[in-house]
C-alpha cells in the first residue's frame, strides 16, 4: 500500500499536482484556489519527499510507480496531470502510458544533453548541500531580498519577491527530504521511454524564460523536436519552477491544456 502525504480540494474531473526533487506540494499553492474552482485537485508530496515517508530504492521510475500505485489506491483512472521538473517527467511518463487525459508539465527533466544533465544535478546538489551547512542561519539569510535572490535563483524567476516563510520552508524541505540524493543521482538514466498515448492527448510543455536550472534556449527547443505535437508556451520572466512568479499565466495553461480552445 503506498500512502503518499497530499492535499485535496476542489470537486470534478480529477488534476493531479506532481512537484519536482527536493520540493513538496505546497509549490502549487499559488494557483491552487483557482484550478479547484473547476476541478478536484489533489497535490502530493512524492515518497521521500516532506510529508511521505521514502520507498526502498528511490529513481525518477519508481517515484512514478510509487505515484500511480497511490492513485489506483484512490480509485483515480486517468486524471490530468501536471507536473514540474522531475514531476513534469514523471507526467510526461504516466501520460504516454495512456494513464492520463492530459498532461501540462512545466519545465521537465529529460530533455538535456549530457552537460546540462551534469549542471542541473551538481548545483542542486550543492544548493542542497549549502542549506544543510546553514541550517540554523536560513531564517536570516532568507529573510532578506539580497539572500533569497542569491540563494533561490536557480528556482525562482523572482526569488527577491518570494515570501521569506515560503523561502525558508522551501530549503529546508530540500535540505531535509531523504529522497533527494538518490532521486538526483536517477537523473542519469531519467528520460521519455516513449511518446505512445501522448500522441493522442492534449500535451503542453510550459517553459520560464528565466530558467537557468534546465536551460530555457537549448531544453525548450529539444523538447519542441522530441513532442513536435504538444503545446509549447513561453512564461516571460518565471523562472524554473514558475509557479510564484507567474501563478495566472500558470494556471491558465493548465486550463488550457485541459479544455483547449478551437
Amino acid at each position: 500500500m503506498t500512502t503518499l502525504n497530499h492535499h485535496r480540494t476542489g470537486a470534478g474531473e480529477p488534476l493531479v499536482l506532481v512537484h519536482g526533487v527536493g520540493s513538496r506540494w505546497q509549490v502549487w499553492e499559488p494557483i491552487i484556489d483557482k484550478l479547484a474552482e473547476s476541478f478536484d485537485v489533489i497535490a502530493v508530496d512524492l515518497p521521500g519527499f516532506a510529508g511521505s515517508a521514502p520507498i526502498a530504492r528511490t529513481t525518477v521510475d519508481t517515484l512514478t510507480d510509487a505515484l500511480l500505485d497511490f492513485l489506483t489506491e484512490l480509485g483515480i483512472e486517468r486524471p490530468h496531470l501536471g507536473g514540474n521538473s522531475m514531476g513534469g517527467l514523471i507526467a510526461l511518463n504516466l501520460g504516454a502510458r495512456g494513464l492520463a487525459r492530459s498532461v501540462t508539465a512545466f519545465s521537465p527533466i529529460g530533455f538535456w544533453d549530457t552537460p546540462g544533465r551534469v549542471w542541473c544535478q551538481q548545483s542542486l546538489g550543492k544548493s542542497r548541500q549549502l542549506a544543510r551547512t546553514l541550517r540554523r542561519q536560513l531564517p536570516a539569510v532568507l529573510g532578506t531580498a539580497v539572500g533569497r535572490t542569491v540563494f533561490l535563483t536557480l528556482i525562482f524567476g523572482k526569488p527577491w519577491a518570494i515570501d521569506p516563510q515560503v523561502a525558508i520552508d522551501t530549503a529546508r524541505d530540500a535540505a531535509n527530504a531523504p529522497g533527494f540524493e538518490p532521486a538526483l543521482a536517477s537523473f542519469d538514466d531519467a528520460k521519455l521511454h516513449e511518446i505512445g498515448a501522448l500522441a493522442d492527448i492534449p500535451v503542453t510543455i510550459a517553459w520560464g524564460n528565466r530558467d537557468i536550472l534546465l536551460t530555457y534556449a537549448t531544453q525548450r527547443a529539444r523538447a519542441r523536436t522530441v513532442l513536435p505535437n504538444a503545446r509549447h508556451i513561453t512564461l516571460h520572466g518565471s523562472g524554473h519552477t514558475p509557479f510564484f512568479d507567474d501563478p495566472a499565466g500558470c494556471a491558465q495553461a493548465l486550463l488550457d491544456t485541459i479544455s483547449p480552445h478551437p
